[in-house]
């Protein structure tokens, strides 16, 4: 099954370097990283700096545009003029249709602030406990899964032991 997650860090490096674990990881077949993408906001940017991972993905899951999309919606809305805000209301209505809904975009808004990254990950075949070990030091906070509450509850618990 495939799950999105995102993972929020501490710092504005921290998705970038859970980034390279995930590489060495998916590389040594413990996860299948089907695609990601980071955000970087260091303190001091007006704006947060957005990649998709294809390094990581390979062939992505996801287009260039999707993430643009989403991210164009979660961290520019506040940006642009009103003139723009039609155009991304109907965004926000297509990612509803894919199952990215307000209340995600508004907890993702509240959580990746200056100073913080995240990490967007569509993912499969994980094995958790090797991953975990590999994330040692690290300590994401998981804001958001498409799991069911056991298997969130069972993930949140993998990364908080």
């Amino acid at each position: 099954m495939t799950t999105l997650t995102i993972w929020r860090f501490s710092s504005a490096d921290g998705a970038d370097r859970a980034a390279k674990i995930l590489s060495r990881l998916a590389g040594d077949g413990l996860i299948n990283v089907e695609d990601a993408a980071t955000v970087s906001w260091p303190e001091g940017r007006r704006k947060p700096k957005t990649r998709q991972l294809h390094n990581i993905a390979g062939t992505s899951a996801l287009s260039g545009a999707f993430w643009g999309m989403l991210f164009g919606v979660i961290f520019l809305v506040p940006l642009l003029g009103a003139a723009v805000g039609a155009g991304i209301g109907a965004l926000s209505g297509t990612m509803v249709d894919v199952g990215i809904s307000d209340d995600l975009i508004e907890r993702v808004r509240r959580h990746i602030v200056p100073g913080t990254s995240a990490l967007f990950l569509l993912s499969s075949d994980a094995v958790l406990d090797r991953i975990r070990n590999a994330f040692e030091g690290e300590t994401p906070e998981l804001i958001y899964t498409n799991l069911s509450t056991a298997e969130e509850d069972l993930l949140r618990a993998v990364f908080t032991e």
